[in-house]
């Protein structure tokens, strides 16, 4: 393969693994290199497959451009050039092709490249690399006529936009179409480009757009002026008459191509045409109803107006102003008075009307034709116009307290008026005198946001109303805007720190700039700019708690912000934005708590007693904010416990209603962060308190979040402990509320941890640890599975992380043996062992991860801290941290090799065992094979007897194994997977040294014992036969054969049909694989001609009694 295309690959497998390129800004064109190599192996040619993905590469790094497209435009030229000439180089050849063919393909890719280019950087800046000599003009025209060409195959819709353009482009070059012409057929070349161009304005797709720039710079020249009447007669005749809008659409786009780049007098001769056909547009629905039309017609009216007024007067108007402050010098001469068409003011009244259109694009596009005809009009005129702009404020408002009150269809016509001030102000156009009346509308469009279902509208109309006071800011003198600045600073500010979307905050943020740099009117402004720049205000949290509580250090940005937070941010409709806005009130708070906190919990509980549930969610969650802000402040203590008292004013139909699960949550959350001792004492009584009846309902409720809430204040209340004891009458049945309840116990350490003994005693420390070890126990089930792993998983972090809390603060702890006892820490790492090696890879995978994180946990310098230091952590280091790439505990392959040799740790071996022998028991290969082969490699490393008191061996091994499941017969989920560890290792010959062993006898004796007690008793099958697996295999032991042989017809001759068809297939199996010393020919014949899930029970006991004769006749 050759070197190119190796690198090639390798580029393209590059870009295939960085697909996402948000947020990143360059510097300059970095991958100009990759991008060239890229193109020249896509010119090169490799085939359609290479070519169709090095194609979709360069789109992606288009794309990864696109909002910095600027930065390639030293290298366009010579980037655009080599493209564009191979497509001449096919036109020149006028070859008839189609797309099936390879190099119609080929073409075809190629104009999707040139594509890509204009729409990364535009027609006008890539068609300026495009061939532009008079010779061009017959091989782009010849080949657009091509018969039966590839341009004219539908899907060839890249290369018709490019030739078309190309054409466009000739097109614009001074010289006579007629040296093209046949002496018999003037004009020729003219018509033929003319039929081509208008043969695309029909056209759904792109095409159509580059065919009416062709036909705009065709009429445009000097000797087509004569054509273009002619062209608005058809144009009329289309907009009328047209069954489809796509045809109207390409000619008003010629049309307002023409009337943008056309002479006056060109569009003075023509405007009764031209007007007319934006008057018969909208009698169509069918061009009515499409956004472009209106699009269209709305900027054709203002480009034609334009047209019809004089250039601009050089008046007494302001030119703007430099980054200095002062205005730049504007002409002396005075106004001219020039009188106004009649049809000037006819377009302007349709443009009133085109602001309040319902889609944006038409709204600004007559935003901006209406600053930019009254730009040429005379100062008087221009404040009407700009009268009639605020008159579209008060359309909606009229009567209304507050913008929340308004339609929603108001928001387009505020959006449009906005866009439409914004664009009279960048041109310095609005009076002095006026801008009380503006800067009055600003104020209330800055917040405009109106409920709409499950979300809300007017982002648009806030993004525009920053807009319109950015432009004041660089067209309207200081002292014009000096009585504002206060007030307008302020306004900013809070919109830059608490606007619910990311732009809005930006552009808030951008106007609040554009006046420090220019004006330096508005207090702090630097400092304040500092901390609510573009990246300050760019994530939400950040904007909130971090930029709003500096800002409010300034003592005139505080009231205000304050001011916004409790009247609009904690009443918003949407539950985030009020959980921020009550924390981003206590920050500001904490600036000032003994003023600033009484003040602000007595106002928002008035918002208690309100009707509306949003406005109650806000209230709580600002007290509750302010409650966690006033602990341990002696002087809020009243406060605090005014607090606790508000949430009797709750109406109890809301806080106790399914349907207001957030306010419960909430109530519950005022409760936890607000209780004290006192206020549960002078409570009691036989009447229930309130708050409990609050935390009752949320204990039934079903929601997450309101169990969660709910376990928080029960922890505050001290009922946590009692309501996870699983022998406490008072415990709670449902698993989540359960598992939030474990959440909440290491949250209470980590909160009272620096005075933890002003606030528990050791003894409750104990408790709360011993709990969390309890839940390692829960293994609950239902119809969803083991979903007491919920709850294990939770105590496994919270076991880590209240450890850690004591070990790295020991110092801070008085009498740390007393709040964390070594043996309970120990009991603690044996439980998280037995976690990492159960069957359930999540949970050890979360096990492993907290054993890992206290085993790198570093102990600090105290007397006797050695008794916290984990039994065999040198082992355990070398088993899991010198990996330099560590793999997960849910990986049983990577860990269960290890684990097995944690048994070696006295400390930790029954409970390590007791996992060990769950993972043997479970159903999942990925787990079950894993353990079991370590746990034989394990067994196969042992010596048979103990060798030292410190060392371990099979027999000990065996008698750790069965112990558990002798203590507790009964108990299938303890005997059934001890059974079948055994069974494991008599299968893999683990326990062959144990035959000749005496302590080894005497342990596979009680297995033996335990396997085949009251085994006639049993319904439990996989018990029996487990049972009966480990009797059959224990044959091989020469001392207990002849037991194993009498316990034998209890398994053939069982009741079960089942049992009895499983023992005999094994038993044969068996007799087949292993040498039991005795000659078991008759054993199997009648193993194999009886039919022992058919027969009767008595012939089966029959059958295994002569079995048992058979065998004890041929023993030694």
């Amino acid at each position: 393969m050759p070197q190119e295309q190796v690198n090639i690959d390798q580029i393209i497998e590059q870009k295939a693994e960085e697909e996402d390129f948000e947020g990143k800004l360059f510097r300059g064109f970095e991958k100009h290199q990759e991008f060239t190599d890229l193109q020249n192996a896509f010119l090169s040619g490799h085939g359609d497959r290479d070519e169709d993905a090095i194609l979709y590469k360069l789109s992606l790094l288009f794309h990864e451009y696109l909002e910095q497209s600027y930065l390639l435009d030293p290298y366009l030229e010579q980037l655009v050039a080599p493209v564009v000439e191979q497509l001449k180089a096919h036109a020149v050849e006028l070859q008839p092709l189609t797309s099936d063919s390879a190099q119609g393909a080929r073409i075809g890719r190629i104009a999707t490249l040139l594509y890509d280019y204009i729409k990364f950087r535009g027609h006008k800046t890539i068609t300026r690399f495009f061939p532009h000599e008079i010779a061009d003009l017959s091989i782009a025209l010849d080949y657009l006529r091509l018969p039966g060409g590839l341009v004219q195959d539908p899907t060839q819709w890249p290369l018709r936009y490019v030739m078309l353009l190309w054409l466009s482009l000739i097109c614009m070059l001074p010289f006579d179409l007629a040296q093209f012409d046949e002496s018999d057929k003037p004009g020729h070349t003219a018509s033929e480009i003319e039929n081509v161009a208008k043969s695309h304005l029909h056209k759904a797709g792109i095409e159509r757009d580059s065919a009416a720039i062709l036909l705009a710079r065709l009429y445009l020249r000097k000797d087509m002026h004569i054509k273009f009447p002619t062209f608005l007669e058809w144009c009329v005749q289309v907009v009328n008459t047209s069954s489809e809008p796509f045809s109207a659409i390409g000619c008003v786009r010629v049309l307002c191509e023409v009337a943008n780049s056309g002479s006056s007098d060109m569009i003075q001769t023509n405007r009764t045409t031209l007007l007319g056909i934006t008057r018969s547009i909208p009698q169509r629905s069918i061009l009515t109803n499409n956004t472009i039309m209106r699009t269209l017609r709305t900027k054709l009216l203002s480009r034609v107006a334009i047209r019809l007024l004089p250039g601009r007067s050089p008046g007494l108007r302001r030119k703007g102003r430099l980054l200095s402050g002062e205005e730049t010098v504007s002409s002396g001469l005075e106004e001219v008075d020039i009188d106004v068409p009649e049809e000037v003011e006819e377009v302007l009244e349709e443009l009133f009307q085109s602001l309040q259109d319902k889609d944006t694009f038409v709204r600004y596009s007559a935003a901006k034709g209406i600053a930019r005809i009254a730009e040429r009009l005379p100062s008087d005129f221009v404040e009407q116009v700009f009268d009639n702009v605020l008159q579209l404020f008060t359309i909606h408002s009229i009567g209304l307290a507050r913008t929340y009150d308004m339609p929603a269809i108001a928001e387009s016509t505020w959006h449009g008026a906005c866009l439409a001030c914004a664009e009279i102000a960048r041109r310095s156009l609005v009076p002095d005198n006026r801008l009380p009346d503006l800067f009055g509308w600003m104020s209330k469009a800055l917040y405009f946001d109106i409920r709409q279902g499950a979300h809300s509208i007017g982002s648009n109309v806030r993004d525009a109303t920053s807009y319109v006071l950015w432009s004041l800011a660089r067209a309207q003198s200081l002292d014009a805007l000096a009585p504002y600045a206060e007030s307008l600073s302020q306004q900013l500010v809070t919109v830059a720190c608490f606007d619910r979307e990311v732009h809005i905050r930006r552009a808030a943020s951008a106007a609040y700039q554009e006046y420090v740099g220019r004006t330096n009117l508005f207090p702090h402004g630097i400092d304040v700019l500092r901390k609510t720049d573009f990246y300050a205000v760019g994530t939400r949290r950040h904007a909130f708690l971090v930029a709003a509580s500096e800002v409010a250090e300034h003592d005139e940005y505080r009231p205000s912000l304050l001011e916004h937070l409790i009247t609009t941010t904690i009443r918003h409709w949407d539950p985030t934005m009020r959980q921020l806005g009550a924390k981003a009130i206590r920050e500001i708070c904490q600036l000032d708590m003994l003023q600033l906190i009484p003040k602000c919990s007595e106002r928002v509980s008035e918002y208690l007693t309100f009707p509306d549930a949003s406005d109650i969610h806000g209230a709580l969650l600002t007290l509750s904010e302010l409650a966690v802000a006033s602990t341990n402040v002696p002087e809020l203590a009243e406060v605090r416990r005014n607090i606790f008292s508000y949430v009797s004013k709750i109406p109890s139909n809301i806080v106790e209603s399914p349907r207001h699960e957030i306010v419960t949550a909430a109530a519950c959350q005022v409760i936890a962060n607000s209780v004290s001792t006192s206020d549960l004492k002078t409570q009691q009584g036989a009447i229930t308190p309130e708050w409990r009846k609050i935390i009752d309902f949320a204990l039934k409720s079903k929601g997450t979040m309101v169990q969660e809430s709910a376990a928080d204040a029960m922890a505050a209340l001290n009922f946590l402990l009692s309501s996870v004891d699983s022998k406490s009458a008072t415990r709670i049945s449902n698993v989540e509320a359960r598992k939030y309840a474990y959440e909440s116990l290491p949250s209470i350490l980590r909160n009272i941890l620096p005075d933890i003994s002003h606030h528990i005693s050791s003894e409750v420390s104990c408790r709360i640890y011993s709990s969390l070890r309890a839940g390692l126990e829960d293994y609950t089930m239902d119809e969803r599975g083991d979903v007491g792993s919920w709850i294990r998983v939770v105590c496994i972090k919270g076991l880590a992380d209240v450890a850690e809390m004591f070990l790295t603060n020991a110092l801070a702890v008085p009498n740390i043996e007393e709040y964390l006892p070594p043996d309970h820490y120990h009991r603690a790492i044996a439980g998280l062992l037995k976690q990492g090696v159960e069957r359930l890879d999540n949970v050890r995978l979360q096990a492993g991860h907290q054993v890992l994180r206290l085993l790198s946990l570093q102990l600090p310098e105290i007397p006797g801290i050695e008794r916290w230091r984990i039994h065999g952590e040198s082992l355990m280091k070398e088993l899991f941290l010198s990996d330099k790439e560590r793999t997960g505990w849910n990986e049983g392959a990577w860990l269960y090799p290890r684990a097995v040799r944690l048994l070696d740790i006295p400390e930790y071996r029954e409970t390590l065992l007791a996992g060990l022998v769950l993972g043997a028991s479970s159903k999942t290969d990925s787990t079950q094979r894993p353990v079991s082969a370590s746990l034989v490699n394990y067994a196969n490393t042992l010596p048979a007897s103990q060798e030292s008191s410190t060392g371990y061996s099979l027999s000990a091994l065996i008698h750790d194994l069965i112990t558990p499941a002798n203590k507790n017969l009964v108990s299938n989920a303890i005997v059934i997977p001890a059974l079948q560890t055994c069974g494991v290792l008599l299968e893999a010959d683990a326990l062959e040294a144990l035959y000749d062993d005496e302590h080894g006898l005497q342990n596979l004796r009680l297995v033996m014992s335990v396997a085949t007690k009251n085994v006639s008793k049993i319904k439990n099958v996989q018990r029996i036969l487990l049972s009966m697996k480990v009797v059959v295999n224990l044959l091989s032991a020469s001392e207990l054969r002849e037991q194993c042989i009498v316990q034998l017809p209890v398994f053939l001759g069982h009741q079960y049909p089942k049992v009895r068809g499983e023992t005999a297939e094994y038993f044969y199996l068996f007799l087949q694989s292993k040498d039991v010393e005795m000659d078991t020919d008759d054993v199997e014949a009648i193993l194999l001609e009886t039919a022992w899930t058919v027969i009767d029970l008595s012939e089966a006991q029959e059958a295994a009694q002569k079995c048992k004769d058979v065998l004890q006749s041929t023993l030694p």
